[in-house]
């Protein structure tokens, strides 16, 4: 398994931005298809973004498209996730995961088997 440790998260208006980071180490960074996902409280974990091993391939959910973008650089083992426009709805966790079972769909959160701590977006209105 790699080790994820993300970072970037905070309090923001409605309409503003942020961007989170998310460092992995133990394993080889590049071999990993990458995601973010999310859950606010009493709901259950969703997709929300993700990319390729290489980075030329992106995915979205349809409540942040056009609005994040995800992004990685495999030189510093760092993956990213630009939010803009930020609405209150976007409040929660964002986890990044590495994914490991191909098999199954990018969306899934049973396609990943190494996951960050978290950390906290909040938006205010």
């Amino acid at each position: 398994q790699v080790q994820l440790v993300e970072s970037g998260g905070g309090l923001a208006q409605a309409g503003g931005s942020l961007r989170l980071s998310c460092t992995a180490s133990g394993r080889t960074f590049s071999d990993y298809a990458m995601g973010w996902f999310r859950q606010a409280p009493g709901k259950e974990r969703e997709f929300v973004a993700a990319i390729s091993s290489r980075g030329g391939s992106t995915g979205y959910a349809d409540s942040v498209k056009g609005r994040f973008t995800i992004s990685r650089v495999n030189a510093l083992n760092t993956l990213y996730l630009q939010m803009a426009s930020l609405k209150p709805e976007d409040t929660a966790v964002y986890y990044c995961a590495a994914r490991s079972y191909t098999y199954i769909r990018a969306s899934s959160p049973d396609a990943y088997d190494s996951w960050g701590q978290g950390t906290q977006v909040t938006v205010s209105s």
